[in-house]
């Protein structure tokens, strides 16, 4: 049903509501069967899957390869494991401290959701309350004021110089002009910013007066169109990451070359191709690629991001990602 080409009295039938809004038990009914008003959040990562993903970075990668080899080296030589040690420690602090700083950013955005959930002015039982925005559902007749913020998608049943800034979904900085009467489209549809008799989550009356109902409500909004579109949508890396997936890149055909060189030039040089010959010069060209790879590269960039994160939240701006930080510099 195309809302916003019915009059509002039919639109008011079809979702067996009326002008003095729903009543208290039909609200209850309705939102077991909608759900609550809000939009879908994505699943929250453990923090077991967020330590694994601080150890998908290229450089941790490396790490563990080089530690890894260093164990290999070590055990063959019969010497002391402590480089193993360091590396491994090295990358566990790398992790702990990405992990950190996300579950810490993660819990203040979750406390000011909290403090600012908003509220919305709605008729039950014919009389006009305050309730949560989450706790609208389709059929619910809304009061909107100058300064509202729209919570759901709705039909306008009044409306006294209302308007409305849809910026956030059709570009339009222009506030628009809303209005009760029905729209006469034929057979053809309208498009979502000459709708004049709805107004969208995301939007924000910006004068006048007026009262709507709701038509939908969470992800069944034009907004939680977009929100499903945009969790379909893969992150991208940011460009400290694509510089550090680059530079490891590097580092890896370097320690290859390295290797490669060093054990052909050692074997030439010593002119002996014994076994024990062979394994001891590639243990050494082995211990010159590993002493090549910066091990504490990964813990500086992720203590200066720290720091960074730091010095933002003291501004009160809250970084989710340790690497937005340097993002945001670049823009």
């Amino acid at each position: 049903m195309k809302y916003y080409c019915e009059e509002s009295a039919k639109v008011l039938k079809h979702f067996e509501s009326e002008q003095a809004g729903l009543s208290a038990r039909d609200a209850e009914a309705r939102l077991t069967k909608y759900g609550p008003n809000k939009l879908a959040e994505p699943k929250k990562e453990t923090l077991l899957q967020r330590f694994f993903a601080q150890l998908k970075d290229p450089m941790i990668i490396i790490l563990l390869v080089a530690a890894a080899v260093s164990g290999l080296t070590a055990a063959y030589s019969n010497e002391s494991f402590a480089d193993v040690f360091i590396i491994l420690i090295v990358v566990l602090i790398n992790a702990v401290l990405g992990v950190y700083q996300e579950s810490k950013a993660e819990k203040a955005i979750e406390a000011l959701q909290a403090m600012t959930a908003a509220t919305s002015k709605v008729l039950r039982d014919g009389r006009q309350m305050s309730i949560k925005s989450d706790l609208l559902v389709p059929g619910d007749v809304i009061i909107l004021e100058a300064g509202d913020a729209v919570p759901a998608d709705a039909r306008i049943l009044e409306s006294a110089s209302l308007k409305a800034e849809e910026a956030a979904l059709t570009g339009e900085s222009v506030p628009v002009d809303k209005t009760a009467e029905a729209i006469a489209a034929g057979e053809s549809d309208v498009p979502l910013g000459d709708r004049r008799n709805m107004v969208y989550m995301g939007s924000t009356v910006v004068y006048g007066r007026g009262r709507a109902m709701i038509t939908a409500t969470g992800m069944e909004t034009e907004m939680g169109k977009i929100a499903d579109a945009l969790s379909a949508a893969e992150d991208g890396q940011t460009p400290l990451q694509l510089k550090l997936a680059q530079l490891s890149k590097i580092l890896s055909w370097i320690v290859l070359g390295i290797c490669i060189f060093i054990f052909a030039f050692s074997l030439l040089k010593a002119g002996d191709f014994h076994l024990d010959v062979v394994i001891s010069t590639f243990m050494v060209a082995v211990s010159l690629a590993v002493a090549a790879i910066p091990e504490g590269l990964a813990t500086v960039v992720t203590i200066v991001l720290s720091i960074g994160v730091t010095n933002m939240s003291k501004r009160n701006a809250v970084i989710r990602r340790l690497t937005a930080v340097e993002t945001l510099g670049c823009a």
